[in-house]
C-alpha cells in the first residue's frame, strides 16, 4: 500500500462528486489535505460534496503546511497545488494526487510520484476495490466533468474496458 498521499483540490472534488472519497484511505495508509486545498474548497458552492466532506469527515485530514518548498514556489502554482507538493517535498514516500499538468511537472522535476484523478480510479480498480471504471466515467461526465476524449480511450484501454 501507498504510504502517504498529499491529495490537491481538483481531484479531491471529482472523486466527492461521484461519492468515492471513501476509497482514498483504502489506497493509502494516510491521506493529507494540505490547508491551502481546503482553503480552496472551502471556497466553493456550499453544496458541494468535498467541501462538505471537508467541513465534516474529512476535518481531521487537513494539515498546515507551513513555507512553501523554494523550488515549488518558483513554479508558480496556485496555493493549493503548491502546498500539496510543498508538504510532499519534505516527506520521502509521499505521493501527490494533482490533476494540473505543470504540476504534475514540478512534481517530476523534483522525483515526487504523482498520479491523477484517474489514476486513482485505475488503481481502485486493480485492487478490486472497484468493479468497473466506466459507470465512474459515466458519473463524472453526468456531473459535468470535462474530460478529453483521447484520456478517456486510455483510461479503458488501461482498465481493460474497451
Amino acid at each position: 500500500m501507498i504510504k502517504q498521499w498529499a491529495v490537491n483540490a481538483s481531484p479531491l472534488i471529482i472523486v466527492a462528486k461521484v461519492s468515492l472519497l471513501s476509497l482514498l484511505p483504502r489506497l493509502a495508509e494516510e491521506i493529507i489535505i494540505p490547508e491551502g486545498v481546503a482553503d480552496e474548497v472551502s471556497r466553493g458552492p456550499a453544496d458541494d460534496p468535498a467541501r462538505k466532506w471537508l467541513e465534516g469527515d474529512g476535518l481531521g485530514w487537513i494539515r498546515a503546511v507551513g513555507e512553501l518548498h523554494p523550488t515549488v514556489a518558483a513554479w508558480d502554482l496556485g496555493l493549493g497545488e503548491s502546498h500539496v507538493l510543498s508538504w510532499a517535498a519534505l516527506r520521502p514516500g509521499c505521493e501527490v494526487i494533482v490533476d494540473d499538468l505543470a504540476a504534475r511537472n514540478c512534481a517530476f522535476s523534483l522525483g515526487i510520484p504523482a498520479r491523477g484523478t484517474f489514476g486513482v480510479i485505475l488503481l481502485a480498480k486493480k485492487r478490486g476495490l472497484l468493479p468497473s471504471i466506466k459507470p465512474v466515467i459515466r458519473q463524472l461526465i453526468d456531473a459535468q466533468i470535462r474530460v478529453e476524449e483521447r484520456l478517456l480511450k486510455t483510461v479503458l484501454d488501461l482498465a481493460g474496458e474497451p
